[in-house]
């Protein structure tokens, strides 16, 4: 990948702002073939967790990998929040040369610096790591790898290895990486957040059922990316919550999402309402309405989004005009949501610019995307078929 590239990117769409990237090293500073970023929000009673599994991962030193830590918070932060990021502020600058591993640092935290109100979160701290990162790339010898993890979560040995083996084998540009939440503090908190992968892999496993291009997980502690692939996507978003499902969508429009093999990340099971939906906000719901605050879709969203897309292959293949006329002989639910979301028009338009079965078909999925499928099957549970308390209930 050309450096150009690069700085194209950060001029037209990279973020900007007066923070710095510091950078402790061992050794005179080099260039790096890739690195770890983890946006840090009054995080500073995990953090020394984190270090000692990072510590632990001997494949991370080995492979010239970087950790990056952006202490954030916004303006409006409590006071707390903000002396728990200077706490771990003088944490990390205290002991980094004690770590395996080259560390950086971005204040984005202290007074003048701090993250705005209005979209500042962890989608805004992930782009300041990833984007301020980017220059310290060895891209005339490699393709970097960018690998997005969380303050509240645990590696395993031969975490990074692992990473890197999948892309030096893969020829997709972004990847997800297997999770399971560690073990909550009580009995309790542990049947929740088993609940909850239960939950989000039930919806992984109907979408792979149904063929989408877009059956993975969506999680912001367990994904990874070439620097190219980061470049050409776009870069991450700066949405407070959900940045990870919309960035790993843009990557699998552009370069395609793949599943390493042979590790796995350990969030926390936590409680936490600092976001809107996610695995905090769950477990908290959980807390307040027991286990059936957390419901299941009804597997017959997934047959009907099989045979919607089984069409949908067939006819662009065919470059047919009727596309939403076949939708109805699947389901008149299916049929009235692409009308809601003006799928007719959208088809016609797809026709004149696209000349082959091939333009066709990614135009498409580049349309019917991994949030129309969300939506698709929310308006099926809000319509034909209610969610239930668990899947197998639900025929």
């Amino acid at each position: 990948m050309k450096i150009e590239k690069v700085y194209d990117y950060l001029k037209k769409r990279g973020v900007n702002g007066d923070w710095k990237l510091t950078i402790n090293c061992h050794e005179p500073l080099r260039l790096f073939r890739g690195g770890i970023i983890i946006p840090a929000f009054a995080e500073f009673e995990s953090i020394p967790e984190l270090i000692k599994s990072l510590n632990a991962d001997s494949t991370l030193a080995e492979n010239g990998l970087i950790v990056v830590f952006v202490l954030n918070n916004r303006i409006d932060a409590l006071d707390s929040e903000k002396m728990s990021n200077v706490k771990t502020l003088k944490y990390l600058s205290a002991n980094s040369g004690s770590f395996s591993f080259p560390v950086g640092i971005i204040d984005a935290f202290s007074p003048g610096l701090e993250l705005p109100n209005k979209d500042g979160g962890v989608g805004l701290a992930r782009k300041i790591g990833h984007d301020f990162l980017l220059p310290y790339f060895d891209f005339e010898n490699c393709d970097p790898i960018m690998i997005s993890l969380d303050a509240d979560t645990i590696i395993e040995p031969g975490y990074a290895g692992a990473i890197l083996d999948h892309f030096a084998n893969s020829p997709d540009g972004g990847a997800v990486i297997p999770f399971r939440h560690r073990d909550g503090a009580t009995e309790q908190e542990t049947r929740y957040i088993r609940r909850y992968e239960q939950f989000l892999q039930s919806y992984v496993d109907g979408l792979k059922y149904a063929g989408s291009p877009y059956g993975f997980q969506t999680i912001g502690s367990a994904m990874a990316c070439r620097a190219s692939a980061y470049v050409a996507s776009g870069g991450m978003n700066k949405r407070r919550a959900g940045e990870d499902f919309y960035f790993l969508q843009s990557l699998a429009k552009v370069t395609g999402i793949g599943e390493v093999k042979g590790t796995v990340v350990h969030p926390s099971p936590r409680c936490s309402d600092r976001v809107p939906f996610g695995t905090g906000r769950a477990m908290c719901n959980m807390y307040k309405n027991g286990e059936e605050a957390i419901l299941f879709y009804d597997p017959r969203c997934y047959f009907i989004l099989k045979a919607w897309l089984e069409i949908a292959e067939k006819v662009c293949k065919s470059m047919g005009p009727n596309l939403l006329e076949e939708a109805f002989s699947v389901s008149k639910f299916l049929a009235e949501f692409l009308i809601q979301q003006g799928f007719e028009k959208i088809w016609e338009k797809m026709l004149m610019q696209h000349k082959s079965p091939e333009q066709l078909g990614k135009a498409f999925h580049n349309w019917f995307d991994a949030f129309r499928t969300m939506k698709l099957v929310h308006y099926l549970s809000d319509t034909a078929f209610p969610r239930c308390t668990t899947a197998a209930l639900c025929i």
